[in-house]
C-alpha cells in the first residue's frame, strides 16, 4: 500500500523538499519510522478523511507519529515545495498552457479555527473558503484559504500573490497568464487595472450586461478541478483549528492532481 500511495517517482521528489531527519547527540531512543512510510499515512488520512487515531496499523506508524510528522512538515512548507515541483516537472515537459486561466471559490464549513467567518450562501454559519488558480487545462496553479465572507475579487488577490514562478520547455520561469477568465463576482474595475498592470487580460462576464454561462467554455476546468479537490475527503469539512493545516491538505490534493498528469 505505500508503493501505491506514494509511487517512487513521487517519493524521489519529496526526497528533496523534506528536511533531514535529526540525529540524537548520544544516539539511542526509539527506531524512527521513515519518511515514505509516513507520507503514506498522510495521503491516506488526506484522500479517505480518516481521522489519526483510525489510521491502520499497516503503514507502521502510529496515528500521533504520522500526526506530529505532518505538522512538522506543515510548518516547514514542505507541501508547497513539492507542490512546486511537481509544476517545475510538468512545465519542463510543456505539460502546462499558460494561454488561458481560470479561477474560482469553494466554500467548506467550519465552527472553528483560524480564518473563518460567516458563511453568506450558508445561512450565516461559520466556515472557510478555498481560492485557487488553474491552467488552461486545469492543473492547480495556486491555492490559498480565507474567512467564508472573504470576497472572491480579494481572494484572487490572495492566491495571485502567491503563484509560483514554474520552469517552461523553453525560456525563463513564468508566473503570469495571459488571460484570466473570471464569473461576475471578480466584475471590479480596480480588480481588472489590478491585472491589467500585470499585462494579464481579463476574461469576465460584466454584471447586468453578459451572461456567466458564455465563459463555461473555458472556466468548466476549473469548476472540474473543485471537483477534484472535492475527492480529497478531509477537506470537506475543515476540522483542524490552524489554518496552515488545512491549507496543507489543500495543497496535498493539488500535489496529488498535478502527479496524476506527470504519470500519463
Amino acid at each position: 500500500m505505500v508503493e501505491r500511495l506514494v509511487p517512487d517517482a513521487l517519493w524521489e521528489l519529496f526526497q528533496r523538499v523534506v528536511p533531514a531527519a535529526p540525529v540524537r547527540a548520544r544516539g539511542g531512543g526509539r527506531r524512527r519510522y521513515g519518511d515514505r512510510q509516513v507520507l503514506a499515512a498522510i495521503v491516506f488520512v488526506a484522500t479517505t478523511g480518516c481521522t489519526w487515531r483510525q489510521l491502520p496499523q499497516g503503514f507502521g506508524p502510529s496515528g500521533p507519529t504520522a500526526h506530529r510528522r505532518f505538522t512538522e512538515r506543515s510548518r516547514a512548507r514542505v507541501w508547497g515545495k513539492l507542490h512546486r515541483l511537481v509544476l517545475d516537472e510538468l512545465g519542463s515537459r510543456g505539460a502546462l498552457d499558460w494561454s488561458r486561466c481560470a479561477t474560482d471559490s469553494v466554500n467548506m464549513r467550519d465552527e472553528r479555527g483560524d480564518l473563518t467567518g460567516p458563511n453568506p450562501v450558508d445561512r450565516g454559519k461559520k466556515g472557510s473558503k478555498i481560492h485557487l488558480i488553474t491552467e488552461r487545462t486545469g492543473l492547480p496553479l495556486s491555492i490559498g484559504i480565507s474567512a467564508a465572507n472573504t470576497h472572491d475579487s480579494q481572494g484572487l488577490e490572495l492566491v495571485r500573490g502567491i503563484l509560483p514562478s514554474v520552469r517552461s520547455r523553453r525560456g525563463p520561469r513564468r508566473r503570469r497568464p495571459a488571460k484570466l477568465h473570471e464569473d461576475k463576482g471578480y466584475d471590479y474595475d480596480h480588480l481588472g487595472k489590478w491585472l491589467r498592470l500585470r499585462n494579464i487580460v481579463p476574461r469576465l462576464a460584466r454584471r447586468g450586461i453578459e451572461s456567466s454561462q458564455e465563459l463555461g467554455r473555458h472556466r468548466w476546468t476549473v469548476e472540474r478541478t473543485v471537483a477534484w479537490l472535492s475527492g480529497c475527503r478531509r477537506l470537506h469539512s475543515r476540522y483542524q483549528r490552524e489554518a496552515e493545516h488545512f491549507l496543507a491538505f489543500a495543497g496535498i490534493a493539488a500535489t496529488l492532481i498535478c502527479f496524476r498528469r506527470l504519470g500519463d
